[in-house]
Formats: C-alpha cells, sequence, structure tokens
C-alpha cells in the first residue's frame, strides 16, 4: 500500500495523480448528470400533459372533418379516414394520464370522456343513415353530432388552459431548483479545477528541474562538446534519471557511431550508384528495342492489308482490325514505364496477332494456355510481342504446312515459366549456342525486324532479374519447330 501510494518512479506518480484527478472529476460528473436527467425528467412529465391534449383535439377535428366530407361526397376515402380518426380519438383519449392532470381537471376530462360516447354513437349513425339514404335522419344526426363536437371542443380548450396553467407553476418551481443545481455545479467544478491545476503545477515543477540540466548537457553536446562529467541525479529510479544514464553513456558511444554511419554511408553510396547504373542500363535497352520494331516496312505492309481488307468485306471488320493495330502501336509507342504486368504484355499479343492473323490471311494458328493466378506479376515492359514476332519471321513464316504458334505461361517449383512455342523451321545447334552466347543476328533483306529483338529482350530480363539464367531454347533441328523459355522467380 505504501508503495502505491508513494510510488519511486516519475511516471508512477503522474499516473497517481491523473487517476485522483479523473476519478474526482468523473465522480462529480456523475453526480451532476444524475441531477441533470431527475430534473428533465420532470420537465417532461410537466408538460406531457399538453402535448397530449393538443393531440386530442386535433385528432377530434379529423373525426368531424371525415364524418362532415362523406355526408357530402360518400366517398370511401373519407369513410376510412372517419374510422381511422376515430379510433385514433379513442386510444388518445384512453391514454391520458390521470395522475398527471390536475385534480381540479379530472371532472372536466370525466365529461370529455362521456360526451366522446355519446358523440362518436351520433357521427355513426350519422354515416349509416347516410348509407341507408335516409336524408332527415343523418342531417338530424350530423347536427347532434356537431352540437357535441362543439361542447367537446370547448371541454378540451378548458381542460388545456387549466393543466397548462398548472404546469406553469410547476415548471417555475423546478427552474428555480435548477438555477441552484446550476450555481451549485459551477462551484464544485471550479474547485474541481483549481485542486487540478495545484497538483499539475507541483508535479511539473518536480518534473522539469532535473530535465533543465539534462537539456543543458545535450546542448553542450549539439555544440560538439562530449568530454562531460555526469550530472548529479537526485532519484536514478525514476524515469529522468533513467534517461539522464542513458544519455550519458549515449555520449561515451557517440564517436564510435560516428565512424560507423560514415562506413554505412559510403556503403550505400554505392549501392545506388549500381541502381542508377541497373536504371540506365534497363531505359537504354528500352529505347533501343523501341525504336527498331516501329520500322517502316511494317508499318507499310500492316496498312496496306487493311486497306485490301476494306475493299473485299463490310467496314465491321476492317473497323475491328483498325482498332487492333491502333491499340496495338498506341501500347507501343506510349509505353512509359519501365515494368507493366504480363496481363498488359498478353493484351499486346493478342492485338499483334489478329494483325498478323489478317495479314497472313488466318494461316498461323494461335493458341494460349495461361495460368490467370500468374497474370497480375510485374515484368519489363515489351517482352512477350518481340518473342511472337521473332516466331513469325524466323520461324513459321514461308513454311509450306500448317503455322502454329503457342503461348504457355505456367509455375514450375519456385519459378514461372513463359512459354512461346512454334512448328516451324526450327533452330540447328549452332545457332542456338549463337543466341545463348549473346551473338546478334544481323537483319536479313526483307525482314521486319532488326535481328535484335530477341537478344534485346534476353539482356533486359537479365538486367530486371540480376541474373544470367533467364532463358533456355529448345529445337530438335531443322523443321521441328522451336521453343523459347524464359524463366522469372516467383515473387
Amino acid at each position: 500500500m505504501n508503495r502505491i501510494l508513494h510510488p519511486r518512479s516519475l511516471g508512477a506518480k503522474l499516473f497517481l495523480a491523473s487517476v485522483t484527478t479523473a476519478f474526482t472529476i468523473f465522480i462529480v460528473n456523475v453526480f451532476l448528470f444524475y441531477q441533470i436527467n431527475k430534473v428533465m425528467e420532470r420537465v417532461e412529465k410537466v408538460y406531457v400533459s399538453n402535448v397530449q391534449i393538443i393531440q386530442l383535439s386535433d385528432t377530434l377535428l379529423e373525426v368531424q372533418n371525415a364524418m362532415t366530407e362523406y355526408l357530402s361526397t360518400k366517398n370511401s376515402d373519407s369513410l376510412e379516414h372517419y374510422y381511422s380518426s376515430s379510433s385514433d380519438y379513442l386510444n388518445l383519449l384512453s391514454s391520458l394520464d390521470k395522475t398527471a392532470i390536475d385534480t381540479s381537471a379530472v371532472l372536466t376530462l370525466e365529461n370529455i370522456k362521456n360526451i366522446s360516447t355519446t358523440y362518436l354513437s351520433e357521427t355513426e349513425n350519422a354515416l349509416q343513415a347516410k348509407r341507408g339514404r335516409n336524408i332527415s335522419r343523418y342531417k338530424n344526426k350530423y347536427n347532434n353530432a356537431s352540437r357535441l363536437y362543439s361542447y367537446l371542443n370547448a371541454y378540451i380548450t378548458s381542460l388545456n388552459a387549466t393543466q397548462f396553467k398548472n404546469n406553469n407553476a410547476t415548471y417555475q418551481s423546478m427552474r428555480q431548483s435548477f438555477q441552484v443545481l446550476e450555481t451549485t455545479s459551477m462551484l464544485v467544478l471550479f474547485l474541481v479545477s483549481v485542486g487540478n491545476l495545484l497538483i499539475a503545477l507541483i508535479a511539473t515543477r518536480r518534473t522539469m528541474r532535473p530535465l533543465r540540466e539534462l537539456v543543458d548537457y545535450a546542448s553542450e553536446v549539439g555544440n560538439g562538446n562530449f568530454d562531460l562529467e555526469p550530472m548529479d541525479i537526485p532519484n536514478p529510479n525514476d524515469e529522468v534519471g533513467i534517461l539522464s544514464t542513458a544519455f550519458f553513456e549515449m555520449v561515451h558511444r557517440i564517436q564510435g557511431y560516428i565512424s560507423e554511419l560514415k562506413a554505412s554511408m559510403e556503403h550505400e553510396s554505392q549501392m545506388k550508384e549500381n541502381e542508377l547504373k541497373m536504371n540506365a542500363h534497363l531505359k537504354e535497352a528500352e529505347l533501343k528495342y523501341l525504336q527498331a520494331q516501329i520500322n517502316p516496312h511494317f508499318l507499310f505492309n500492316t496498312l496496306n492489308a487493311a486497306v485490301q481488307l476494306s475493299m473485299m468485306e463490310s467496314a465491321d471488320r476492317t473497323y475491328q482490325y483498325l482498332q487492333n493495330v491502333a491499340a496495338f502501336f498506341r501500347a507501343k509507342t506510349n509505353r512509359e514505364m519501365q515494368i507493366t504486368t504480363l496481363q498488359d504484355e498478353i493484351e499486346l499479343v493478342d492485338h499483334y496477332m489478329y494483325i498478323m492473323d489478317v495479314r497472313f490471311s488466318g494461316d498461323i494458328q494461335y493458341e494460349k494456355e495461361i495460368d490467370a493466378s500468374l497474370i497480375h506479376i510485374t515484368i519489363p515492359s515489351m517482352i512477350l510481342q518481340p518473342l511472337m514476332e521473332n516466331a513469325i519471321n524466323h520461324g513459321v513464316r514461308d513454311i509450306s504446312w500448317e503455322a502454329k504458334i503457342k503461348l504457355s505461361i505456367y509455375a514450375l517449383g519456385d519459378q514461372i515459366v513463359i512459354s512461346v512455342k512454334d512448328n516451324g523451321k526450327g533452330m540447328s545447334e549452332e545457332k542456338i549456342l549463337e543466341l545463348l552466347k549473346g551473338e546478334e543476328a544481323k537483319r536479313q533483306k526483307g525482314d521486319e525486324t532488326n535481328g535484335v529483338g530477341l537478344w534485346n529482350v534476353i539482356h533486359r530480363m537479365q538486367l530486371f532479374y540480376g541474373k544470367e539464367d533467364v532463358f533456355d531454347i529448345i529445337s530438335a533441328g531443322q523443321n521441328q519447330g522451336t521453343e523459347i523459355l524464359f524463366y522469372l522467380p516467383k515473387p
């Protein structure tokens, strides 16, 4: 108990002061809220009877209007309104609390109930006579009901006035009580606030004195003076004492930390430099690729195919063709980011293969086998389309059998494999070795590529993933087709 009431820790002292203050404020607020709620409940009870009486008067008016409207028009809506209003009126009348009404007005309330029973009976008789087309009877009953309505309205008005007068006197009494409660609440809150202020001043003074000394020492260290004698710590067990001890231990180790920091900064600078070099290689390779791929031969042949197609067929297919051409060139020429997703690359390939299908009159069969769970991984941009272009120009172009190209993307262990396979001319073992060694092929006459597309892609993939073994080429030989494989690490 002594440790709880007289804690050594500064945090515990502040916590104890805060808990005491919060508990005191909580108790005071609970008491004040309780008293205020009691007063508000009494205020609400004061005028609830007046509200009920006003609702009763309004409902009675609706009953009278509904009866009058039905007798005049014999409208089924007005009849329904009458029964609904009369039911509401009876419910309101029965719900009037006698205990909330002054004793002098109880007799008036009884008269209202008695007259209401007679009034509703007369209105019902008037409606029945109207429905039976008994003119003299319903007029007589209507006059009786109207007379009783006047009496009821007068009694209800009188009851409301009497009740309001009594309620006003009660309200004035409660208002005085509320003023006394308000004055008491302000006084209590003032005393609690003064007490909290005194506690805060004492706690702040005891806390700030050693902190000011510690700030002075810190200023010396900030000016470069590390040869400091430890200050006198009044209470080494509290937070300020622990902080001061840790501060002086830190001062003695700063020199070592500065040396380590310099070495770390030099290492980080070297890593940044290597990263900038890699980014420069990526940008240079991408720019070289983009400039190499868009050439006059390909653009001329593509647009020429669009013209021939528009002459042979209706405009719908021509529109679809030109849409794919536009999408393809837009993706190639406007791509600014170095990385993209497999999904975007596949869409670009789809546009390209549609164009090739039209140009080669459907002679190239294009297939896809793609694991949909892998299409959102990021890769360097402009990777897949050059592989498809290489398969067409160096694989299936000008062959005498049906041309097939298949794009496959699947997971294999901890890698993702991208495969472009054709059934075309194939490659010799010497040619495969040349490409694996990075020896770039020369452009042939009439070729729509510059012969470096495949190695461009390989080089950028090696730079992007930071390793050499990112691809492989498989071919069984002459006229046995070729498969180009890329191996990507799983994210």
